[in-house]
């Protein structure tokens, strides 16, 4: 059996990162399977390798390739600044429609974190991924669409705008947040979890935020009705899974004060982006915190963190994002042994304290070793 993985190197440190996940990725495959199972793992070009042999940030040809595709694994991307796409991630999750970011949050032993109790966070946070903010709708402060849009508020809506703001627009649609919900829940009743807390704005931005909350409750009660109840139900009915909402302000204390309440989070882009870095930084920080973009027929995985240009080529990256990454992408085709043994082999390495530098620096006694030898290291402790 073959599964093809399409993969962009990413720019920045996204090289260094990839050239250590894949040999994990492929030996954990090789030890549960033998010669019976394997990745072909095909090139795609985007970023500035891309722009380098293309002339384009994003080629076309890339796009077309996606589009047909089912798995595919990518490093950072940086953006141009002050030309081309506003951001090449976020126009690849609104061209392909990836509009579920799925990150699991979980805690590696020996990893220093700020709280005291971080083996108790584990979460899994979906985030919709094409609307709200990052829509990307906003004209300047000072510009004639500003003005033109500011004057048709005062004049048409009656909204009360300073003339010299800049203006945004936050599309919000039933379509994208109960799709998002679906998914969510159908992740939670798949896996067993406990619940799905819908985080959301909604006492200040009652038709955008509000309206996620109360697409999500509708699709809990018109399309899970057997399966779930509200949290105002769940003593008339244990056992089934819970749908409860939180304040988002309100569930960044949450979090810290009561991780082991909250199991599956459902919640709106901007919020995602934020609640989930938070969480990552409760147990350890980005370099070990994977994710997903999903649409309905592709699945891309992608290191959380950033390009990191600073240490770029400088053999000091931690490839965990992109190792953990494809532990996540095994799961997902049903290869459950291979990504065991990724999980394992990374809670064996980091309790042998040889880590990245930036892990380095937070676990007493750790000794510091490149991205290449992380990875090695890793390799080694796959079982």
């Amino acid at each position: 059996m073959q599964e093809h993985v399409y993969f962009i190197e990413g720019d920045g440190i996204g090289p260094e990162v990839f050239a250590a996940a894949r040999p994990v990725i492929d030996a954990a495959v090789a030890k549960a399977y033998a010669d019976s199972r394997k990745l072909k793992w095909i090139e795609l070009l985007a970023g500035e390798k891309a722009h380098a042999a293309t002339g384009e940030y994003l080629p076309q040809a890339t796009l077309n390739t996606l589009q047909q595709a089912e798995l595919a694994l990518k490093g950072p991307l940086a953006t141009p600044v002050g030309k081309g796409f506003r951001s090449l991630n976020v126009t690849l999750r609104q061209t392909l429609d990836l509009y579920a970011c799925i990150r699991p949050i979980r805690y590696f032993q020996g990893v220093a974190s700020p709280v005291k109790r971080p083996e108790l966070v584990n979460m899994v946070v979906f985030r919709e991924n094409t609307e709200d903010v990052y829509a990307g709708i906003e004209w300047a402060a000072g510009s004639p669409e500003a003005a033109r849009l500011i004057a048709f508020l005062r004049d048409e809506m009656h909204a009360v705008v300073d003339p010299s703001a800049a203006i945004g627009i936050k599309p919000m649609t039933a379509k994208g947040s109960k799709r998002l919900v679906r998914r969510s829940i159908t992740f939670a009743l798949d896996q067993g979890r406990s619940s799905v807390t819908l985080v959301h704005k909604g006492n200040i931005m009652k038709f955008t935020e509000g309206g996620f909350r109360s697409w999500g409750y509708a699709v809990a009660a018109q399309e899970f009705a057997e399966q779930t109840v509200t949290e105002t139900e769940q003593d008339a009915a244990p056992g089934k899974l819970v749908i409860k909402d939180r304040i988002a302000d309100a569930m960044f204390q949450e979090v810290l004060l009561r991780p082991e309440q909250y199991d599956v989070i459902a919640t709106s882009n901007l919020n995602g982006d934020y609640l989930s870095d938070a969480l990552a930084a409760q147990v350890g920080g980005l370099g070990l915190a994977p994710g997903v973009n999903m649409s309905d027929t592709l699945a891309f995985f992608e290191a959380t963190h950033g390009t990191a240009p600073g240490i770029a080529g400088k053999d000091l990256a931690n490839p965990g994002s992109l190792i953990l990454c494809g532990a996540m992408l095994l799961d997902h085709i049903g290869w459950h042994e291979a990504a065991d043994m990724i999980h394992t082999a990374m809670h064996k390495t980091i309790a042998a304290r040889s880590v990245t530098q930036d892990l380095a620096t937070q676990i007493p006694g750790a000794c510091a070793v490149g991205c290449r030898q992380f990875g090695e290291l890793i390799a080694q402790h796959l079982a």
